[in-house]
């Protein structure tokens, strides 16, 4: 028999953790997928990803450390 708490994690799908850098990627954390923007789907493999927030990126929509070399907008 399961406990209730188990009971509760199986019926929950594992979110992953979000991490936003400042001026920076999006990292993320977990088992995922992550949709590009022609609408293809990602199934990462890595413990930590990082996702282009800036758009400039190589690897899309993978981080390529491109967003280091973009001036940065005034706040």
């Amino acid at each position: 028999m399961t406990s209730p708490d188990e009971a509760g994690r199986q019926e929950r799908p594992e979110q992953p953790d979000v991490i936003l850098c400042a001026d920076g990627p999006m990292l993320v954390r977990g088992d995922h997928v992550v949709q590009d923007a022609d609408g293809g789907l990602h199934r990462t493999t890595r413990p930590i990803s990082a996702i282009c927030r800036c758009g400039k990126s190589g690897v899309p929509p993978w981080c390529d450390a491109t967003h280091k070399v973009i001036p940065r907008r005034s706040a």
